[in-house]
């Protein structure tokens, strides 16, 4: 839409996630081009030029897109598997099929991820992929196609492995790259696909895998790169018992002690999980501003505890929400993750005090936004920021007899999706895909699925 073509939206609940909370029981919003121009109480401005489409949201809440801070879209074509296990376990059971995806599967598995999620109000995501087995082909081009036909604003974080079984690490000798081969290719990738402008569609980070699946030259080396070039850092951290004790063996301190020893914190890091924090480390992601994506469902899944999400807020910390990948989340979907997140953390130490709804649609939000370093562009509904916004329609019956909207699409079932906007462009309507054939993409990431399964079975 050109810039000072103008789409009006009207009659709706709006929760804007600015600074203040600001919200309008019955309000307008109106996109310019890629961006917001207004948002308000009441009907919109008269007078309004080159006004291409009017929208009555009546019975809808309007609220910024969601965004996913972490994710692993390959992992699409390996659900329901290991669902027993915990996070060790889970990887040596499923490394030996991971290492053995290549281009088509990868391209097939994150259109399904990012189908999935998109049409669940998803407005920007991400994928933390890290398997490249030699030969594969062009695997981060392939994740940043799919993400450019679905439409949303995307951060590859391009991740690596060079600890191996013979090293003491988890991934398998043959799935895993060397030093020097990892930095290049991030490297060259970050300078290919990298794009620093306000409205940029697509952003690559540097993101060693894990401390038990990367050496310390990898992060250290992987953290000066990452800041040579301007770009964020991304890993994982602290996700379980198992790795607190791995790191104290192996390096004779905790996580968060190792991650600073190597550069990993900043305000320019995040880190998925973050499940066993003390509140040492908790003052130092503080202190540093280090983000946090958390990820409700995985970590129950993998019974790897629950994040100290009230004490992270309430210190400071950045926090959004992540789906984690799908052979740990199977559903695959950021708006799930909004009510998990509030009833999980409700199981902590807080009980009913953790989280409340509008913090959870702060996490999936304003959140997400602050841990990919674009919350100056968007994760809220205001003047000036990116046209990224979700109608969530709230009067059918799954929702209609709850009074306060918020609270309906956090508490209640999922919401369906009336339409979503990224970059003042329509990517979703009445919970189908305008830009791909969801069909499609179901056969294609089956199909896939299917295939790595037989080449895994033979070895």
């Amino acid at each position: 839409m050109a810039a000072d073509q103008r789409i009006v939206i009207e009659n709706c609940a709006i929760a804007t996630v600015d600074a203040d909370d600001t919200e309008y029981a019955s309000g307008y919003l109106v996109i310019a081009g890629n961006r917001i121009e207004a948002v308000g109480a009441g009907s919109a401005p008269e007078g309004l030029e080159n006004v291409v489409r009017r929208i009555d949201a009546t019975g809808h809440l309007v609220t910024p897109g969601l965004i996913n801070t972490h994710h692993h879209f390959y992992q699409w074509i390996s659900r329901g598997l290991a669902t027993d296990h915990n996070l060790f376990n889970w990887l040596v059971a499923l490394y030996p099929t991971w290492a053995r995806i290549d281009e088509p599967m990868v391209y097939a598995a994150a259109r399904g991820s990012l189908a999935m999620m998109a049409r669940g109000g998803v407005t920007t995501a991400m994928d933390h992929h890290y398997v490249y087995p030699l030969g594969s082909g062009d695997l981060s081009g392939a994740i940043i196609r799919a993400a450019h036909e679905t439409g949303v604003r995307f951060t590859l974080a391009r991740g690596s492995m060079d600890r191996s079984e013979k090293d003491g690490g988890l991934p398998p000798d043959f799935a895993v790259e060397t030093l020097e081969g990892a930095l290049t290719a991030t490297e060259e990738t970050v300078k290919e696909h990298h794009d620093a402008s306000f409205d940029a569609m697509t952003q690559v980070a540097v993101a060693p895998c894990s401390p038990f699946s990367v050496s310390t030259e990898l992060l250290r080396q992987g953290a000066e790169l990452a800041r040579s070039l301007g770009v964020r850092l991304h890993t994982h951290g602290s996700e379980t018992v198992e790795e607190e004790k791995f790191c104290h063996e192996l390096f004779g301190m905790g996580p968060t002690d190792y991650f600073e020893s190597t550069g990993w914190l900043g305000e320019d890091v995040w880190m998925a999980h973050c499940v066993h924090m003390n509140d040492s480390d908790i003052a130092a992601f503080a202190r540093t501003k280090t983000g946090v994506a958390h990820c409700p469902s995985s970590n129950a899944r993998l019974a790897a505890g629950i994040a100290r999400v009230p004490d992270m807020l309430k210190a400071g910390v950045p926090v959004g929400l992540g789906v984690d990948g799908t052979a740990s989340n199977e559903s695959g979907e950021l708006h799930t993750e909004l009510r998990n997140a509030l009833l999980i953390n409700r199981l902590g130490a807080h009980r009913e005090a953790a989280l409340n709804a509008r913090q959870a649609l702060r996490l999936g939000t304003h959140g997400g936004a602050q841990v990919l370093g674009r919350a100056a562009e968007t994760g809220s509904l205001e003047a000036g920021k990116l046209a990224d916004l979700v109608l969530w329609k709230l009067d059918t019956l799954a929702h209609a007899s709850i009074a306060d909207p918020v609270t309906a699409l956090v508490f209640g079932a999922a919401a369906p999706v009336t339409a979503s906007f990224v970059n003042g462009r329509q990517i979703v309507e009445d919970g189908r895909l305008l830009t791909v054939d969801e069909d499609a993409v179901a056969r294609s990431t089956r199909d896939e699925a299917q295939r790595l399964a037989r080449i895994a079975a033979q070895g």
